[in-house]
C-alpha cells in the first residue's frame, strides 16, 4: 500500500462535514461518524493500556485487537463494505474462554479498580460498550453487518476478564463492591 495520507490538514471539514471511504460527505454529527469515533477512541485507549506491564499473551491479544478495531473502523467508513470478518468474533470467543478459565468464579460484584492496568482495561470496557451502543443505533438507521456489533460486545466482555487477569498479575485480586446490605450482614 502506498502513501495514503499526504496531507493531514485538508480544511475540507471546516464546514462541519467529513468524507467517508466511498467519497460521500456527511455531517460530523452523523451516527456513522459517532460510531467511527467511538471505535477510534477505544483503539486509542487500548494503546494507552498497552503502555502498562502485562503478560505477553495479553499484550499479543491486545495488539491483534487493535488491528481488528482498525478493520472495524474501516468497515464503518465505507457503507456496505466488509472488513471485519466473523473469524475475528470467534477469536474473541476463544480468548474469553481461555482467560476466563484461569479466573476464580465471581460471587460478588467488582469495582472498576485495582491496578492501573486493570483500571485502564475497565475504561476500555466502558468505551467498547459505548461504541457498541452507537453501532446498534447506526444499524437501526441503516443496515450494517453483524460482525461489528458482535465484536464490540465480545470485546467489552473480554476487557472485563482481562481487567481481572491484570489485577492478579502480581498476586493481587479484584476490588469487591461492599453494598450496604453486605455491610449489615444481610443475605
Amino acid at each position: 500500500m502506498g502513501n495514503r495520507l499526504t496531507q493531514i490538514a485538508t480544511r475540507t471539514g471546516d464546514a462541519g462535514t467529513t468524507g467517508l471511504g466511498d467519497n460521500q460527505r456527511v455531517s460530523k454529527n452523523n451516527l456513522r461518524i459517532h460510531a467511527m469515533g467511538d471505535v477510534d477512541e477505544l483503539n486509542s485507549q487500548i494503546g494507552v493500556l498497552l503502555c502498562e506491564e502485562m503478560p505477553g499473551d495479553v499484550r499479543a491479544l491486545l495488539v491483534e485487537v487493535q488491528h481488528e478495531l482498525f478493520n472495524l473502523g474501516g468497515e464503518l467508513s465505507i457503507p456496505g463494505f466488509e472488513l471485519l470478518k466473523p473469524a475475528a468474533v470467534l477469536a474473541l470467543d476463544e480468548a474469553l474462554a481461555h482467560f476466563n478459565g484461569q479466573l476464580p468464579k465471581l460471587a460478588e460484584f467488582i469495582l472498576p479498580a485495582g491496578t492501573r492496568a486493570a483500571s485502564l482495561a475497565h475504561v476500555c470496557r466502558t468505551v467498547a460498550r459505548r461504541a457498541e451502543r452507537m453501532v446498534v443505533a447506526l444499524n437501526e438507521q441503516e443496515k450494517i453487518n453483524d460482525s461489528p456489533r458482535q465484536y464490540l460486545n465480545r470485546l467489552s466482555d473480554l476487557m472485563f476478564v482481562l481487567a481481572r487477569v491484570l489485577n492478579r498479575m502480581d498476586g493481587g485480586d479484584d476490588v469487591y463492591w461492599k453494598s450496604e446490605r453486605m455491610k449489615r450482614g444481610e443475605d
